[in-house]
Order: structure tokens, then C-alpha cells, then sequence
């Protein structure tokens, strides 16, 4: 991944939903380049970056893609870019706003942080085995 990249992965949210106080990121070479950081330094966002070895700060954002792949992605073949994204962003809605955690005492994110109120869902994902292009979750 060079540099390029991550910086118009940058300027598109910035544009879009204005700066934050703080961006966090690794010591990748992408994300400590002058082009990349000069973005935030412009914007007046404080740069924060984990310390070199500092793999557990990636754990639960790891764990979230692993999740996603083996849960969602490798299950279906996906034909379209079309369908490519409307799968993920099905199972993503499924997973903050149905899917129980059993680290949030069997709630979901969504209930959890407040953002809804207690969901009569009982676990079960939003879609079967003829709906939504066969889509199945078998959460832990």
C-alpha cells in the first residue's frame, strides 16, 4: 500500500464528514510519510501513532475483519460489485444491531453504546437460506 493511496483514503472522509481532534494510526511507512501526515497537520488533527510492536492495539478491529471474512465473504460468491457490497454491509448491519456479543452480557453494540433500545431479534440473523443470496451467520 503506498502513501497515495492512504492519503485519498484520507481527503474523502475529511471532505465528507469534516476532521476529528485525533487520528490514530500504525508507524506504517504509508501513514508517517510528509504527504499522508501533511493532511492532518493542515486539517489541525493531532496525530497519534501506537508504538512500534504494539500489535494488541489492532486486536479487536483484527478479530471484527476475521469475522467479516470467514462469516460473510468466503461464504457467498459474490458476482457483482454490487452484491460484493451490499453482502458485507448487510452482515455489518446484522453485527452491530442484531448479533448479541457475549462481551456486551449478550447485547449488541447498538444496544450497548445506547444508539437503540433493546431488540427483539433473539440472535437470528437477518436472513436465511432463501433470502439475500443464501446468506447464513454462524456466530460463535
Amino acid at each position: 500500500m503506498d502513501a497515495g493511496f492512504c492519503v485519498a483514503a484520507l481527503e474523502e472522509p475529511l471532505a465528507c464528514f469534516g476532521k476529528p481532534e485525533i487520528f490514530n494510526t500504525d508507524q506504517g511507512s504509508q501513514f508517517t510519510s510528509f504527504a499522508f501526515t501533511s493532511v492532518l497537520r493542515d486539517a489541525e488533527v493531532r496525530i497519534s501513532m501506537d508504538g512500534r510492536g504494539r500489535w494488541m492495539d489492532n486486536v479487536f478491529i483484527e478479530r471484527l475483519w476475521r469475522s467479516l471474512k470467514y462469516k460473510c465473504v468466503y461464504l457467498h460468491a459474490f458476482e457483482t460489485g454490487s452484491e460484493l457490497r451490499a453482502g458485507p454491509g448487510r452482515w455489518i448491519i446484522y453485527y452491530n444491531h442484531q448479533r448479541p456479543h457475549s462481551g456486551l452480557t449478550g447485547r449488541t453494540p447498538a444496544e450497548a453504546y445506547g444508539r437503540i433500545g433493546a431488540s427483539d431479534h433473539g440472535g437470528m440473523p437477518p436472513w436465511s437460506d432463501d433470502q439475500n443470496g443464501g446468506m447464513i451467520d454462524n456466530t460463535d
